[in-house]
């Protein structure tokens, strides 16, 4: 009779559990078809070497997830095979948006289409990924950055005299164009180019090392274009060394907080300032909307060659910031608080 009992009992329970597992299985199942809703975004970076790119993402997230998307966000590090396995796993994780920030304009052909091939959209932001069927490109006008670093130099005085070019990475796209930009502009000004380099891997101290070892050439320059504000930072430290800062001009892009600071402390005479809140803000409604299978379309769109497609390009305008407008465009805009501008000189700190 105990026998019975237990037997019973066992029963009881097993029955008990198996109800359990397929009242859990049936909730999972009912909440499974919301989830592969959701729209799913990869993004791949570079790095996050470069200071602004943190705030891009941050940006690009934070609107995806107000639109209803989710973002997997990956670091390459700087690595090209990291970022092309990077989008093998977005590919493997059936992402219906990969957003690429590329290492390498010309090494990304074969996986982007490889994505695509898995129907896949893919954004190229910020840098044109060259020679792939990319379904949309979104960067600032990169020609318009050189001009303007060249317009800044020019509004100094170094018609007909020497500069220096230390740039950016050679595999990054957007360099061959700030650097078209700005040569445009000296040589209509009859302006001497002694020398030019690039940084790989956009790495700063390599800017450094140039001023280092090619002194002869450093001290006969009027001025430095570096490729950004973190090359800039490097290579204004360097010149400090030699107590050659101030004396030599320098100028950079992306509105580095402490670039900023070099301009009010007279070591740096302009940034290029780009509103990364409009373009990760536009990056992320492009990719829902071409995740649901809309059009893009607006007054801001156009197209751009690649080498071997049309693609749909839209460029926002960069804004010229220097010492006469860097209260009204950088504080103002809330992108740097005005004491961390002025950290280093108090006395200078408008009211």
């Amino acid at each position: 009779m105990k026998t019975m009992k237990k037997m019973m009992s066992m029963f009881l329970c097993m029955a008990l559990l198996m109800t359990a597992c397929q009242t859990a299985d049936s909730n999972k199942a009912e909440g499974d078809p919301e989830k592969e809703d959701k729209i799913q975004i990869g993004m791949s970076f570079d790095s996050f070497v470069i200071e602004r790119w943190q705030r891009d993402r941050d940006i690009f997230v934070s609107m995806a997830k107000e639109l209803g998307a989710e973002v997997n966000v990956q670091n390459a590090n700087g690595d090209i095979e990291e970022q092309k396995k990077q989008i093998d796993y977005f590919i493997k994780k059936e992402m219906d948006v990969i957003v690429i920030i590329c290492i390498d304009s010309e090494g990304l052909k074969e996986h982007v289409q490889k994505a695509k091939d898995a129907g896949i959209k893919i954004i190229a932001y910020d840098r044109l990924i060259n020679n792939a069927d990319v379904d949309l490109y979104i960067s600032f006008d990169n020609e318009m950055v050189g001009t303007m670093m060249a317009q800044a130099l020019i509004g100094e005085g170094i018609s007909g005299g020497s500069v220096l070019m230390l740039g950016g990475s050679a595999a990054d796209n957007n360099v061959s164009l700030v650097e078209n930009g700005f040569r445009e502009v000296m040589k209509k000004n009859n302006v001497t180019i002694l020398d030019s380099m690039h940084a790989e891997g956009w790495k700063a101290e390599l800017a450094a090392a140039y001023v280092y070892d090619h002194m002869d050439i450093v001290s006969r320059a009027d001025a430095i274009m570096c490729g950004n504000d973190d090359l800039a930072s490097k290579v204004v430290h360097a010149l400090s060394e030699k107590r050659m800062a101030g004396n030599i001009l320098v100028v950079g892009q992306d509105a580095d907080l402490e670039a900023c600071q070099r301009i009010v402390e007279g070591t740096q005479v302009m940034t290029v300032y780009k509103p990364v809140e409009k373009l990760a803000q536009r990056a992320a409604e492009c990719a829902v909307q071409l995740a649901r299978g809309e059009e893009i379309t607006g007054a801001d769109v156009s197209t751009i060659h690649n080498g071997s497609f049309d693609v749909p390009y839209i460029g926002l305008e960069p804004i010229s910031v220097n010492e006469d407008n860097i209260n009204e465009v950088i504080i103002g805009s809330g992108f740097h608080l005005k004491e961390d501008v002025y950290l280093n000189v108090p006395s200078k700190m408008p009211q």
